[in-house]
């Protein structure tokens, strides 16, 4: 019996220390109550749990052992705030202004190493070629030269080293995209052999390091733009498609020739992935999902409006028309300004036709959507999240503006690429 206790005892004790806390403080003019906690898988954030405030302070308890990239989410002014779990408790304080983030104060030792880690990288990589490029200008005997030389010098020296007993994310994170991502000078030396044995051989801190995507970009643009193809058959048979790990490299690929419109890749490789027969893991799964909501002839999944404007219209479903055009746009998208004008010219020759335009923001300031929107006689709505919209995932969208055809019964039925193509469609160009 009282070895049977000693071992409770010991399990109780690591649940315990595999346990931790994150704590946001904010001062007490903030208005934001409801805050969202996110952990990384690969690039995607997974939502942890939800908290309201008590006097302006949140405190989320993570039962589970976790190191890597955290996302805090303030929902309502849209405020996010990101941070390392090294699987002990974090603690930050917030400087807020008008009910905007102003300063991330970080509190426990591992985020504030991350963080002088972070700012040190970033002047190495901003502004020191921009300082060596004013030097040529200034004598090395003037102060402003000595002064010059000084910084130059400073900032091309070595980073101070993490010790990775204590740290072990902080250390993993700098030196792999020091290695990898970091100065292009330095990533001459990295081949692809070298990063498919750092992608086979890594730990499971790869997928919530926030690393994996711009390695594999830095992998497919180290094989040429001619061998593509050959470059992820050769990654995936390394790392073997029915692994977790061959699993999310393969949902990253998928998304990345996404983002790139890379179609005859994107099509190639999500069909290697719906034909696994093995047991599929969470990330893949959620990119063939959100791929099998847009595809050509699916229902496209409905969506109830928050406040939307020229309609009376509850949800995407509930709109009547002969034909529905979705938009996925932003007010600040460059592409949204050149091409919205355009089908506002023939907004009356398609409504003629009763086709019905929907356009659902991804804005974020609600004054200039608002502002925007007022010349759009269409229906319009957001969530003024920006890319922390639902319908981001939902309808896979990865740029603005995105356009989906769908027909009188919501099925999809086109997917133009410009809004040339839509009123091509239509013949109403």
């Amino acid at each position: 019996m009282k070895k049977i206790y000693t071992l409770s005892a010991v399990l109780a004790t690591f649940a315990l220390q595999a346990q931790f806390t994150v704590t946001v403080q904010t001062p007490a003019d903030f208005t934001d109550k409801d805050a969202i906690l996110y952990t990384l898988n690969g690039s995607k954030d997974i939502i942890v749990t939800k908290e309201q405030s008590k006097n302006n302070t949140w405190t989320f308890k993570y039962p589970n052992h976790y190191m890597g990239m955290m996302k805090l989410y303030f929902p309502s002014t849209n405020n996010t705030i990101s941070f390392i779990s090294e699987n002990k408790n974090v603690n930050i304080k917030l400087d807020i202004q008008n009910n905007k983030v102003k300063d991330v104060i970080y509190l426990d030792e591992a985020n504030e190493i991350m963080s002088k880690q972070q700012e040190g990288s970033q002047k190495k990589e901003l502004i020191l070629p921009a300082l060596a490029q004013i030097k040529e200008y200034y004598k090395d005997n003037t102060d402003f030269g000595k002064a010059l030389k000084t910084e130059i010098d400073r900032l091309s020296g070595t980073s101070s080293s993490v010790d990775a007993a204590k740290h072990p994310f902080v250390a993993y994170y700098n030196t792999n995209y020091s290695k990898f991502i970091g100065n292009p000078a330095d990533n001459k030396k990295v081949n692809q052999d070298d990063i498919i044995n750092f992608l086979d051989k890594s730990n499971d801190m790869l997928e919530s390091s926030s690393l994996l995507r711009p390695v594999l970009v830095a992998y497919l643009n180290s094989g040429g733009n001619t061998n593509v193809g050959g470059s992820v058959d050769k990654l995936l048979d390394r790392l073997k498609v029915e692994t977790p790990r061959g699993q999310t490299v393969l949902s990253e690929l998928i998304d990345i020739f996404d983002v790139y419109q890379m179609d005859e890749f994107k099509n190639k490789y999500l069909g290697l992935a719906k034909n696994l027969k093995c047991t599929i893991n969470d990330r893949l799964a959620s990119t063939l999902k959100s791929n099998a909501n847009v595809e050509t002839g699916a229902v496209f999944p409905n969506y109830k409006f928050q406040s939307a404007t020229n309609t009376t219209a509850k949800s995407i479903h509930d709109v009547k028309a002969d034909k529905k055009v979705i938009i996925f746009w932003s007010s600040t998208c460059s592409h949204c300004e050149s091409e919205l004008p355009k089908l506002l010219e023939k907004y009356n020759e398609l409504k003629s036709k009763n086709i019905q335009v929907i356009a659902l923001s991804l804005d974020v300031d609600k004054n200039s959507y608002s502002t925007k929107i007022a010349a759009f006689p269409w229906i319009n709505d957001s969530e003024l999240r920006g890319w922390n919209s639902t319908y981001v995932d939902t309808y896979n969208v990865h740029a603005t503006p995105t356009y989906f055809i769908l027909d009188s019964n919501s099925k999809i039925i086109s997917k133009p690429d410009h809004v040339g193509d839509v009123l091509e469609y239509f013949k109403v160009k």
